[in-house]
């Protein structure tokens, strides 16, 4: 899981790379269009055309770059894509999620493993989903219903296909 999350992350670094790069030449070779394109933006944003311009042009004088890379492409410091957290976090995840299903099948009797599993793993997912529902702000029910549903759905789907793979474990 790590690897995959730094591969896609990476990904998206590359493409923001790409962006910079393309608005890079694009400052370069038409600044007076890139300035009228940054007023563009003030002004759907609600700014009057008149001081729309003046912030485009006192942004350019700052930092053409960035003022585009913020305002145009949604780029930012904060923002930008991080492949090694990203990988980091995804592996931090990976090992703590797995926890207390390894330890309800290690320290469960084999005759009652699977309803053990089950019944942990689908009480881990709500306690997860309730965990970071909270930390984000959001609401905390829709959240912990959407991850059970998902997690109920890629238990089944990995119990299929270790049932259609005779793999038993």
């Amino acid at each position: 899981m790590a690897a995959g999350e730094y591969v896609s992350v990476s990904s998206q670094a590359d493409s923001e790379a790409a962006d910079l790069a393309r608005e890079k030449r694009e400052l370069k070779a038409h600044p007076e269009h890139e300035q009228r394109e940054l007023a563009a933006i003030y002004i759907k944003r609600g700014l009057p055309k008149s001081l729309a311009v003046e912030v485009a042009e006192a942004l350019m004088a700052h930092d053409k770059l960035e003022a585009h890379a913020r305002d145009e492409l949604g780029i930012t410091e904060h923002s930008t894509a991080k492949p090694v957290q990203a990988a980091l976090a995804s592996a931090a995840s990976l090992v703590t999620g797995g926890l207390a299903p390894l330890l309800a099948v290690i320290l469960s009797p084999a005759t009652l493993a699977l309803p053990i599993l089950l019944f942990v793993t689908i009480f881990a997912l709500a306690a997860l989903g309730v965990s970071g529902a909270k930390a984000g702000g959001a609401r905390l029910v829709p959240a912990e219903i959407r991850i059970d549903i998902w997690g109920i759905i890629a238990m089944a789907v990995t119990f299929a296909a270790g049932r259609l793979f005779h793999a038993t474990v």
